[in-house]
Parts: structure tokens; sequence; C-alpha cells
């Protein structure tokens, strides 16, 4: 195992406090642990969560953020395991992450695990020799991080995933993409790759997913999704252009190739809020991606005419585990000196995941 982690479950009496005294208990906390205590907290959290992270961010943001951060000694990352995971790696020894609930993980990152991608890495060296680079979507866990770290290869985000997209194809002459299939199908095409030349790579049956010959393919696409995004469908592009011809639709490129083509505009997390920001007072959008921070943009654009793609989708089920009782109980274990849930990745996983997570700092 590469991970060593203390993994407790919430004491039921925080599930009877009102919502007034647990957000009063959690300010008091802030307060007094002043800069030792840092929250972390991904677009995709609750509004009740939010309220109470000093930084908000995309994966990347929250990447950068965490490896800037030298001071906090007590780090509560209010996302998913994997983002803690990579909190834990680029902070120091001194600094501590927490998961305020251990159930929050991601669907998509455990769709690759290290055994299927060592089973998988030397049946396609067989096939295509020297001549793959590994890159990881940094929705994936510390062990694949460390996996394309070993191999050469690089972390990428939704936000810079055509730039390290580009810097892989100068290193080898084709990409291993992990574990979203979508973003490596849509970045890669992007960039002018035919869909023909792309490969599934399956892990159940450890075969190569293709109809194409061996040396066109340039892209093998693991097989994995996200399962908030692959909820969007061509029907309810075509649903929205109907109802409303003149709404233009913004999705994240987790969306299956066939949403983002039937789609106006595709990108990051952040490139989805920037461009909401920026546009013109009145204006209409239908946004593909989750629902809590879909909500949270209709909020803060009350001039603007938004709905989501698919107003009967639901929120991230793991990253909505983080409430207002986890987060108090996190921040109260702290205070007292007993912490739970803490995210400690193994010295020999950090070390190859480092690699791999600093040759994409390096170019963002």
């Amino acid at each position: 195992m590469s991970l060593l982690q203390q993994t407790s479950l919430l004491p039921e009496h925080y599930r009877t406090l009102s919502q007034d005294e647990m957000e009063s208990r959690i300010a008091k906390i802030k307060q007094d642990l002043g800069e030792k205590l840092f929250i972390l907290g991904h677009h995709y959290q609750k509004d009740e969560v939010i309220q109470f992270a000093d930084a908000t961010g995309d994966s990347l943001q929250l990447a950068q953020i965490s490896a800037a951060n030298k001071e906090a000694e007590h780090i509560v990352f209010c996302g998913v395991h994997f983002m803690a995971e990579t909190a834990d790696m680029l902070t120091t020894d001194e600094q501590h992450v927490y998961l305020p609930d251990m159930r929050a993980g991601c669907s998509m990152a455990d769709m690759a695990d290290i055994y299927q991608t060592e089973q998988a890495w030397p049946i396609l060296q067989k096939l295509f020799g020297d001549t793959i680079i590994p890159l990881t979507y940094v929705n994936s866990t510390a062990a694949i991080k460390a996996f394309t770290g070993k191999y050469g290869g690089a972390c990428v985000t939704s936000s810079n995933a055509q730039e390290m997209v580009k810097w892989a194809f100068t290193e080898k002459q084709r990409i291993l993409f992990l574990p979203d299939q979508h973003l490596g199908r849509n970045t890669a095409y992007d960039l002018g790759v035919p869909l023909k030349n792309m490969a599934v790579w399956n892990p159940h049956t450890q075969e190569l997913e293709t109809e194409q010959s061996l040396e066109n393919i340039q892209v093998i696409l693991w097989k994995g999704h996200c399962s908030v995004h692959e909820g969007f469908t061509v029907q309810h592009t075509a649903m929205i252009r109907q109802a409303h011809p003149d709404m233009r639709i913004i999705v994240h490129p987790e969306c299956s190739r066939e949403v983002v083509a039937a789609a106006d505009d595709a990108g990051s997390t952040k490139y989805i809020i920037d461009t909401i920001n920026k546009a013109p007072s009145g204006s209409s959008w239908a946004i593909g991606t989750e629902m809590n921070l879909v909500r949270r943009i209709i909020k803060q654009h009350p001039d603007k005419h938004i709905i989501s793609l698919n107003e009967n989708f639901c929120p991230c089920l793991t990253m909505n585990r983080i409430d207002l009782p986890h987060l108090l109980w996190s921040l109260e274990s702290i205070a007292n000196g007993q912490p739970q849930n803490r995210i400690q990745v193994d010295k020999n996983t950090t070390i190859e995941a480092q690699a791999s997570l600093d040759r994409m700092l390096a170019r963002v």
C-alpha cells in the first residue's frame, strides 16, 4: 500500500447540531488557529463548505496553492481523496493534510488502479515498443501519478491538457492517457490528432480497442470517465437548441466528444467560470458541468440567464460527502490535538509522483 491513512467515522452527535451552531463553532476555530490552519475548497463543494475556504479553485489552482503554501501546519482539504493526496505530496513534512470524510473519493480515479496499469504497460510495450509516454489526469491516485513519473510522464489538468499533450509528443511518438478517455480524446482532437488514430485500452479485458493498424495509433486512451460529465448527452444539447435557440452551450472537456462537438465552447472549470464572468449582461448560457458549481454561478450572475445543460442532474455525490458536520468535526479534532483522517502518501510514491507533478507545474 502506498497510502497510509487514519480513518475514522463522524461521531453521531455532530449530525444533531443546527447549522447556526456549526457555523459559529467553525468560525471560532478558524479565528483561534489563525495562520496555522488552511482550508482548501474545490469549486464543486457545497456553498455551506465553500464559505469557510481560505482558497477555492479547480484541480490545477489547488495544486499550485498547495505547492506554494509553506506556512500552515494543518491543511484541511474540502474536495476528494486524490486532491488531498496531491496536497500532501506538494507540502512539507511538517504540514499535515486532512480529508474531512474519507468516503469522499472519485469514481474516475478508481477506474485506473496501479495493478491494472502495471499489467497494461508491458502489453503496450510489446505492441508499440519504447514509443509511449504516460500522462495522467490529476484526477488519479498517487500511485498512478507515481507510475507516470517513473516512466518519464507527467500530470495534466483540464486547464493545461493541451500544453502537456504537446510536450508529451516532443518526448515520444505515442501517449497513454489515464484515466479519463474523454479529456484525452477531446484534447488530442483539438490538437489535430484524428479520431481514427486513437485507441482505447480496456483494463478489464486487457485489450486494445481499435480498428486501426497499430502503426497509425498516436493516442491510447484508458477506458475511464467522469460519471458526472458523462451524464450530459447530445440529446440535452438538442433540447437546449430547440427551447433556447439563442443560448450558448459551454461544457467541460470531461464530457464525451459528441457533446463537446455539439456545444459552442468547452473548457476547464476555471475557463467556464472566467467565460461567464466576462459574458455581457443579458446573455444566455447552458452549462454542462457539476451542479453545485452551476448553481453557484447562477447566484453570482442574476443579470444573465443561466441554466444547467441537464437540469435534472445531481451534484457530484462523492464531493458532496464533505459537509458542515464533517468539516466541524475535522477542525475540532485538530483543535483538540487528536486530528482525524490524515492523508499521508509514503516516501517512495511521493518521490515518483512528485516528478510527474513537477513536470506539469514547470509548464504552467
